[in-house]
């Protein structure tokens, strides 16, 4: 059997076997034997010619059995079949359905385009009709015009007959003018109508066409199903966003601000993120120009003032310089009105020398007792106290300590006061703190009152004190001048009255008066730092109200007033000119001598804190760097030399603590002096003990004690802590034990001489020199020195002693010996040999 082409089909047809060459790797062939079996014919049954002759026509004859697939049933034939025909059927059903679906949209797009055109042409003759409408209007209102003017112009005619050629020429001139016009009396509503349709057709195609371009996009689904005809319609909110854009613009809110220029305040430093906020401008714009300027920075670094103000002017802005001290302006220095000034008490300082009776006095006025309170009986901080006298008077006196370390105190109680009260004993006369109190009270420029105390004593010699204040200048009345004096007795009360009157009297010539209804101002008296009320300063008010709950700044500490205590120890709600008063509420312990300033807010007190302290710093700083090299190198030789004994200082109060340290720097001389490491207010802590640790000083505490964690580290490190209550002892420890560190003073004890008689050679020993003692001993452990012709040569001491053979330790005066020097043999006879012993001396300062 054949193919069309006649090739023989590919097998062997039946059973035959046949070779095949198999090739394997390195060169290696095989051939194997295969076998091909003949292709199997199915014979298609009866039944199968009747289903292939229903099939429609166009398809093959699957019922064929020469053309049915090999493996394939009848039934499955049948099965297959009638798929086939229901597929058809279901696709002759959809194009049915798609072309009816085609034709409704079509019908759809059509009923459309005819609305639109409808609407359209509707829209165009309503449009046409109103401006018919309006024309019509407006003709009628120029034939009415016209109208009136002739009726005018026939009334004023003298006649009609001599006018009526004039009023033909007059109607044909108008009607000409209204011609030339475009103005027809008869027939002008189709021309008009003719050329308003011309316009309307004119605007619809630039509308058409304008919309083609500015509404082309995406199209909408019921667009898209329409054939995309009839465009994109804009939304109700693009059509409001351009009438709002049309509205700005008409009332100029669309046009680009005006820059502002602004006047910014520059300081000497300032961070380019608040500059740029000054300027309002954006940060990253004021970066950029610095940037262009040169200078990489960012939003958080700090530029100079001159950089600043190059940028400022850039921005179109004017730079105006400031200090950093302006934020101290914020304090009212307002000069206060005449007829706001009241009268207030007048404030007296009671000043002298030591133990002349300054407590006492102030006691006796007083009624109580301050003295015994005060440890070895002598005042050592300032204390403030009101008295109102008999007569109703209301005087504040503040007490000062008469010894010699509270000068400072003295001192600043002289700048806070409008009298001093000076108190001389009449045994003692004028001592040296008292010539310091006057010499503080002339610097103050405040008038003086001298009392004399100590006048029931049987040695009181009152004119010898009359008489000595005349040295330093201070007349009293007795004696021509102006200074009142008075007699009292703190012990007896003799005199008081006196004295309060003369104390009321100079009030009165002073004409004291401050505005209580203003921001107060005072002075910080004392300041201390009380375990369980924290830091307390005591204030003396010398202008307006201090109240509860009044901001503060004093020197560097600021703080809102919590409590006011009275000298009574009576809480009260404020306090007036004069008035001394204990402040709670500051956030660390103030300056004795600091000025108390009530501002308005906490953060103006802050600020203004912030800058002292920064102030402060940077001055100690400048004092600490301002020094050459020499300077320096000067400085660490005067170091080494002299020896330091280092101490740590806690006080009570801070008028103690800084009189202590005042007294502490004058202990010493050019080889010894105290130095203080450390001084505070308050209990001694923990830190304390660290700091003494670590440079191996003594920490002293004044009227104040260690709490327990800092003993245990002081036994721990073994740390000395020393307790006082009297400054006296404090100063007295101190010096001593600064005096340890002095180096002993070597004194030298001649002991005797001899005198050479004559050298001797020996061997291994070398010269030896056969003396004679001719005054006191000669000791073997004694320094020698060797003269010839009383000229010293040699000094240093013996290697040998002997008398006779033995050696001895020494021979007395008349005895012969024979001496030799240590590394010296230069002896010759006639010289004199001085024995002399070192012997050290401690010092003391």
């Amino acid at each position: 059997m054949s193919d069309k082409d006649g090739k023989k089909p590919l097998g062997l047809g039946g059973s035959r076997p046949g070779q095949v060459k198999q090739s394997f790797s390195h060169g290696r062939t095989k051939n194997v034997v295969v076998e091909t079996k003949r292709k199997k014919v199915v014979v298609p049954k009866p039944g199968a010619a009747g289903a292939g002759a229903s099939k429609p026509a166009g398809s093959p004859n699957l019922g064929d059995p020469s053309k049915r697939p090999a493996g394939i049933s009848d039934a499955e034939m049948e099965r297959r079949l009638r798929a086939l025909q229901a597929a058809k059927a279901r696709e002759v059903e959809e194009a049915a359905a798609r072309e009816a679906e085609e034709k409704a949209r079509e019908e759809e797009r059509e009923r459309r385009r005819a609305e639109a055109e409808a609407k359209e042409r509707e829209d165009r003759e309503r449009e046409e009709a109103l401006k018919a409408k309006q024309e019509e209007e407006e003709r009628k209102a120029r034939e009415e015009a016209l109208r009136a003017q002739k009726k005018e112009e026939i009334r004023k005619a003298p006649a009609a007959k001599a006018e009526e050629p004039q009023d033909q020429a007059a109607a044909q001139a108008a009607a000409a003018r209204a011609e030339a016009k475009g103005v027809v009396a008869t027939g002008p509503r189709k021309t008009d109508r003719e050329r308003n349709n011309e316009r309307a057709d004119r605007d619809q195609r630039g509308k058409t066409r304008d919309d083609a371009g500015r509404r082309a996009g995406k199209l909408s689904l019921s667009d898209a199903l329409a054939g995309g005809e009839g465009g994109r319609q804009r939304s109700l909110a693009a059509m409001k966003r351009k009438q709002e854009k049309a509205r700005q613009k008409a009332m100029g809110f669309g046009q680009k601000a005006e820059k502002q220029s602004r006047d910014v305040q520059l300081p000497e430093t300032i961070v380019v993120s608040e500059l740029a906020n000054r300027m309002a401008e954006r940060g990253a714009d004021v970066v950029k120009a610095l940037m262009k300027m040169g200078m990489m920075v960012t939003s958080n670094q700090t530029i100079d003032a001159d950089t600043a103000e190059l940028v400022i002017e850039e921005f179109g802005h004017k730079a105006v310089r400031v200090s950093d001290a302006d934020v101290e302006q914020v304090i009212d220095q307002v000069e206060d009105k005449a007829e706001d000034l009241v009268s207030r008490p007048p404030i007296i300082t009671i000043m002298g020398h030591v133990d002349h009776g300054k407590t006492s006095l102030l006691d006796a006025i007083r009624e109580a007792n301050v003295v015994s309170g005060e440890a070895g009986g002598i005042t050592q901080h300032i204390g403030a106290y009101q008295v109102t006298t008999e007569s109703g008077a209301v005087l504040s006196f503040l007490d000062t300590p008469g010894h010699a370390a509270f000068t400072s105190m003295r001192a600043r109680g002289a700048q806070v006061t409008d009298i001093v009260v000076l108190v001389v004993a009449a045994d003692d006369s004028v001592m040296p703190q008292t010539i310091e109190a006057i010499n503080h009270a002339k610097a103050a420029g405040v008038p003086m009152i001298v009392a004399i105390n100590k006048c029931d004593k049987p040695d009181a010699n009152p004119q010898k004190v009359r008489t000595e204040l005349l040295q330093h200048e201070v007349v009293v009345e007795e004696m021509g001048g102006e200074v009142q004096t008075v007699e009292v007795s703190a012990k007896t009360r003799k005199g008081l009255d006196n004295l309060l009157e003369a104390i009321a009297l100079q009030a009165e010539i002073l004409e004291l008066k401050a505005n209580p209804n203003r921001a107060a101002q005072g002075a910080v008296i004392e300041a201390k730092l009380d375990v369980g009320r924290g830091p307390v300063a005591t204030v003396l008010v010398q202008n307006g109200t201090l109240k509860r709950g009044d901001i503060f700044v004093v020197g560097e500490q600021w703080g809102k007033v919590r409590a006011l205590i009275n000298d009574k120890g009576d809480r009260v709600d404020e306090a007036g000119p004069s008035v001394p008063v204990e402040v709670l509420g500051l956030n660390g312990t103030p300056e004795a001598g600091d000025v108390l300033n009530v501002v308005e807010t906490e953060a103006q007190a802050r600020e203004i804190a912030d800058y002292r302290e920064q102030a402060a710093k940077d001055k100690r700083a400048a004092a600490g760097a301002a020094t050459t090299l020499e300077q320096l190198m000067a400085k660490a030789k005067a170091d080494e030399s002299v020896s330091e004994l280092p101490v740590l200082v806690k006080a009570d109060v801070q008028g103690s603590a800084e009189a202590i340290v005042q007294a502490l720097e004058k202990v010493g001389n050019e080889e010894v002096r105290v130095r203080v490491l450390h001084s505070g207010v308050g209990a001694i802590t923990e830190s304390d003990i660290g700091l003494a640790e670590a440079s191996g000083a003594p920490v002293i505490g004044f009227n104040v004690r260690a709490n327990a964690p800092a003993r245990a580290a002081a036994n721990q490190k073994g740390v000395e802590i020393r307790y006082y209550s009297i400054i006296y002892d404090l100063v007295d420890d101190i010096k001593a034990a600064a005096s340890g560190l002095l180096k002993a003073e070597i004194r030298e004890n001649f002991i005797g001489y001899a005198s050479i008689k004559e050298v001797f050679k020996v061997t291994g020993v070398g010269k030896v020199a056969g003396c004679l003692v001719t005054e006191g001993v000669a000791r073997r452990s004694a320094g020698v020195r060797l003269l010839r012709d009383n000229v010293v040569i040699h000094e240093g001491t013996l290697k040998t002693l002997k008398r006779f053979k033995d050696e001895v330790k020494e021979v007395q005066s008349g005895q012969e010996c024979g001496m030799a020097f240590e590394n010296y043999d230069d002896i010759r006879p006639g010289d004199v040999i001085e024995i002399f012993e070192r012997e050290e001396v401690q010092r003391s300062l």
